[in-house]
């Protein structure tokens, strides 16, 4: 409406219920200062365990940085079509992740050590000690302006108590985020408890609301409050929105349904949210990370697709064995193979995520446009437990500071913490160092 304009926190609200708003044309003029019309950058990182199939993974190039190879190996293949918006990253390592005197346990190093950057105390009991994972930091520095200062997501839920790897607490298994050294941040792998957290309860009686309710009846009034106010580009963009919440929202009744007729152990709580299927759970958490995003709900995110030394099977694909026992494979082809088929199932979660930012609009550009997304595992040869030139890829420009397209080896034995460091620059959360870095990482952009 000419003149007219809506503030960026307008909120559908109903009985138990505030639903946030992405941003629209319709809010711009409410802000009294053109800078604050730029969309801010978000951050999320995707962790895969056991590591890689590393010349599955990218070809061996040399030092520098230079374009992306027209043809991607076969584990990376699902990100060609994002070629002009990812950063592939060599060289990088996790030295924390190391030994360092302690002995076996690199699958609680691995875990423990991917964010914070500091080899983790060997312990299996409260005691625990590693470092201030750098979505952390960034969520404390961020803390205020959004609703909530970071997402923890994961789709496979760890051991709760005891060693879990020569020693060292499945704590440093279960999460890659912390919130002090001492403090970690379990990740939520149920679908129906991320939505409600994100949008409220549709009921106060969560029996009577699972399946047949929709969370959007409580807000139509409001909803349609608002469509009376904007022009034809928002109502679309607001009605796109609403589709995505209400789909959704149907999938987790889904999977809910689905569970609450489960006789078998394998297929999990009856009434659970949690889809049989791998695949399915984990779009349904992008979905979630997206709309997350989209709403300004939160700027830090941790998604854990699976645990380290995790025994998950994928019949989906047709791998009945557990994951970790096959990469230890001792060269035995055909278990390498499986591995591989794992990694490429993997990658294509991240492509889903890609494809959902990337269609999603944000002020001047998308969502994808706006973010940092990175994808990797704390190990590169996870038959080796190597922790030396980790596979990384860093998707997304930043809002303008990193110019993607290309592939960048750094010198081996560079910190992984120094690309941390250089992300959070790009958040606006300056730091001096962070666990074993000496530096940022260069060629992320041309500032």
């Amino acid at each position: 409406m000419p003149g007219k304009s809506i503030a960026r926190r307008t909120l559908l609200r109903g009985m138990g219920t505030a639903i946030a708003l992405p941003l629209l044309d319709s809010m711009i003029p409410a802000f009294t200062r053109a800078a604050n019309t730029k969309a801010p950058c978000r951050m999320a990182m995707l962790y895969v365990p056991n590591g890689i199939v590393m010349d599955q993974w990218i070809p061996n190039l040399p030092e520098g940085s230079m374009a992306l190879p027209a043809e991607l190996p076969r584990v990376t293949s699902a990100l060609m079509p994002f070629r002009s918006e990812i950063t592939m990253l060599g060289g990088l390592t996790q030295n924390g992740g190391r030994a360092l005197g302690d002995g076996p346990g690199d699958h609680g190093r691995a875990g423990a050590n991917y964010l914070t950057c500091v080899h983790p105390k060997k312990t299996n009991g409260r005691d625990l000690q590693t470092g201030i994972s750098v979505d952390q930091i960034a969520a404390k520095r961020l803390e205020g302006k959004t609703k909530f200062a970071s997402l923890e997501l994961g789709c496979e839920e760890g051991v709760q108590g005891g060693s879990c790897d020569n020693g060292y607490s499945c704590a440093y298994s279960n999460s890659i985020s912390w919130r002090t050294p001492s403090s970690p941040m379990p990740a939520e792998i149920r679908p129906r408890a991320v939505f409600e957290r994100l949008f409220g309860a549709a009921d106060e009686d969560p029996r009577a609301r699972r399946y047949e309710k929709s969370i959007l009846d409580l807000v139509s009034s409001d909803a349609q409050r608002l469509n009376a106010q904007v022009g034809a580009a928002d109502k679309r963009k607001l009605d796109e929105y609403l589709f995505s919440i209400r789909d959704l929202e149907k999938r987790i009744a889904s999977a809910e349904r689905s569970n609450a007729k489960a006789v078998k152990p394998s297929m999990g709580i009856p009434g659970s949210s949690i889809p049989t299927e791998f695949g399915e759970h984990a779009r349904i958490m992008c979905d979630l990370l997206t709309l997350a995003f989209q709403t300004d709900s939160t700027r830090v995110a941790t998604v854990l697709l699976a645990l380290e030394q995790s025994p998950r099977a994928y019949p989906e694909i047709g791998i009945p064995e557990a994951h970790h026992g096959l990469t230890h494979h001792q060269g035995d082809k055909e278990k390498i193979e499986k591995v591989t088929q794992i990694n490429c199932f993997h990658a294509k979660q991240l492509a889903y995520l890609l494809e959902k930012l990337r269609s999603t609009p944000d002020g001047d550009g998308t969502l994808l446009d706006h973010s940092m997304i990175t994808y990797g595992s704390g190990l590169s040869d996870g038959n080796a437990h190597d922790h030396a030139n980790l596979p990384m890829v860093l998707a997304g420009r930043g809002s303008g500071g990193v110019k993607p397209g290309r592939y960048v080896r750094y010198p081996r034995e560079t910190p992984m913490a120094n690309l941390y460091v250089a992300m959070l620059d790009r958040m606006g959360v300056p730091v001096e160092s962070l666990g074993d870095s000496n530096g940022e990482v260069g060629y992320l952009s041309d500032l």
